[in-house]
């Protein structure tokens, strides 16, 4: 019931309008002549340190000098990025550039926190001030230099989106700066880039995606555009991450969930997100719990709240129907069920503990996390709508747990 890997291009659109998608295995060596069809010849290049260790952004330095780019790399992204991560890249990409910006290229090289590094010190770098200037859409006065993503996990999306989504380093909340102009123009999907990544960022990450693809699916800003998409995501998903959790050399179902990953990205870019993503973010922000980790605790309490409102509950078994979980003659509510299900399996084949009470987290820990919820800026698109109080008795079935 579920799709194969063997042709996961032909189940997902080759790009958004006016971003090109390169895919393919070795896809990557390919940047330098992709920067010189830009038109560019400086090359800001933002990676991580895991990254770097990996000997990628060796591979892409080199593809770059050879087509003629001058290259400067800033190596030092950190997960979950803040305003003042963003602020770091800034004055490095200040001490390699000049006034003059019509020469210079990002690349952005890593998972998506580096893709949004990128993003904000390209906001920052072209039209100054500071990333709450540009929360919302449409705030940047200038469009952003062009930039080539390429992503080393298969999570975020980012790489196909034209939002930059920071933490403030006071607050926590995340936000989110929107312009089309951040949006790459080309982005590359190269699965063996995916392949030395640890096993737990595989698991994160990939649970991360599939959580993109199901709120995409039912958010109050959808649109049969997103809906569509979120699906081709959830089939390409829900039908490979398994084999890449069993056999984390598979090449092929790696291509097809980093398409998944892609494709669920530019459904956020039409649909938004929902409570799972404001539930996780203090999780991250407050016990540390990696972000893809996070949205896998608190989507199926997700689910069943937002459930409970029936066309909801509709649309998510249209989703399960889509996905292969369930055939067409099953009731809503079995589709769900089979939804959730599926899910929490994919949790525990990746070894992820499903509740925080697995994780030793104290249940004290909880009260402070509901109004801090309930002002993440995803929150007020899920479908159901959800109150601080409702987010007080989510997280205490976060803490229990689910075990189906």
């Amino acid at each position: 019931m579920h799709p194969t890997a063997s042709n996961p291009s032909s189940d997902a659109p080759q790009s958004l309008a006016g971003q090109r998608l390169v895919i393919g295995a070795g896809a990557s060596a390919r940047v330098g002549d992709l920067a010189s069809e830009l038109g560019r010849s400086r090359v800001l290049l933002v990676t991580d340190p895991g990254v770097l260790r990996a000997g990628h952004v060796a591979a892409v330095e080199r593809s770059l000098v050879h087509s003629g780019q001058s290259v400067f790399t800033f190596s030092d992204t950190r997960e979950n990025p803040t305003t003042m991560d963003v602020q770091r890249c800034l004055q490095f990409c200040l001490s390699n550039t000049t006034r003059d910006l019509s020469d210079a290229l990002f690349v952005a090289l890593g998972g998506g926190s580096t893709i949004d590094t990128a993003k904000g010190a390209n906001f920052l770098l072209t039209n100054g001030g500071s990333m709450r200037d540009y929360q919302g859409r449409n705030k940047a006065r200038v469009p952003l230099l062009p930039m080539i993503a390429i992503p080393t996990t298969s999570g975020t999306g980012s790489e196909c989106q034209s939002a930059a989504v920071i933490a403030d380093a006071l607050t926590h909340e995340k936000f989110a700066c929107l312009d089309p102009s951040a949006l790459p123009p080309v982005a590359i999907l190269d699965p063996v880039l995916t392949l030395s990544q640890p096993a737990r960022v595989t698991a994160c990450t990939g649970i991360d995606a599939l959580v993109h693809a199901i709120e995409a699916s039912v958010t109050t800003a959808r649109t049969p555009v997103s809906i569509t998409l979120a699906h081709r995501a959830a089939r390409l998903l829900f039908g490979n991450l398994g084999t890449v959790f069993a056999t984390p050399d598979n090449l092929d179902a790696r291509a097809a969930v980093q398409l998944g990953a892609a494709t669920a990205g530019m459904a956020i870019e039409l649909s938004m997100l929902g409570a799972a993503h404001a539930a996780a973010n203090p999780l991250t922000a407050r016990l540390n719990i990696t972000h893809g980790h996070a949205v896998g605790l608190t989507l199926p309490h997700v689910i069943d709240f937002s459930a409970a409102d029936d066309v909801t509950a509709n649309l998510y078994a249209d989703l399960a129907r889509s996905a292969g979980l369930i055939d067409a003659a099953g009731s809503p509510m079995d589709a769900v069920t089979s939804l959730r299900r599926a899910f929490v399996s994919l949790m525990k084949q990746a070894s992820l503990p499903t509740s925080l009470r697995d994780m030793g987290v104290e249940p004290s820990r909880l009260a402070p996390l509901a109004a801090e919820a309930s002002m993440q800026w995803t929150a007020r698109f899920n479908p159901r709508p959800i109150s601080t109080d409702d987010f007080a008795l989510l997280y205490q079935n976060v803490w229990r747990g689910t075990q189906t």
